[in-house]
């Protein structure tokens, strides 16, 4: 089945940057959308950014728009999120998750174990 992994979170200063993966060793992530998503102790989990199999379009909530950045990288069956000018508010365990295409949270599935972000000076 889907094994997602998450990677290249870590501590950062208000302001600073962060670059996500987001990878499969087992199956190709070509044909799936792939979902960027994030947990803070004592909130629910949240869409962060989606980014379509079929056509590539990207998705993004309102509060990380003009701030992060999805992308995949097909011969590397890797997506990426490029987090820039982050805010402590964007501390959370960040995780990844596969879809049919980008819609409803409850339509993704295999979630990898996520990476911590904390942004905090």
């Amino acid at each position: 089945q889907v094994q997602l992994v998450e990677s290249g979170g870590g501590l950062v200063q208000p302001g600073g940057s962060l670059r996500l993966s987001c990878t499969d060793s087992a199956f190709t992530l070509d044909f799936y959308a792939i979902g960027w998503f994030r947990q803070a102790p004592g909130k629910e989990r949240e869409g962060v950014a989606c980014i379509s199999s079929k056509d590539g379009i990207t998705h993004y909530a309102d509060s990380v728009k003009g701030r992060f950045t999805i992308s995949r990288d097909n011969a590397k069956n890797t997506v990426y999120l490029q987090m820039n000018s982050l805010k402590p508010e964007d501390t959370a365990v960040y995780l990844c998750a596969v879809d049919d295409d980008c819609g409803a949270e409850g339509g993704f599935h295999s979630w990898g174990q996520g990476t911590q972000v904390s942004v905090s000076s």
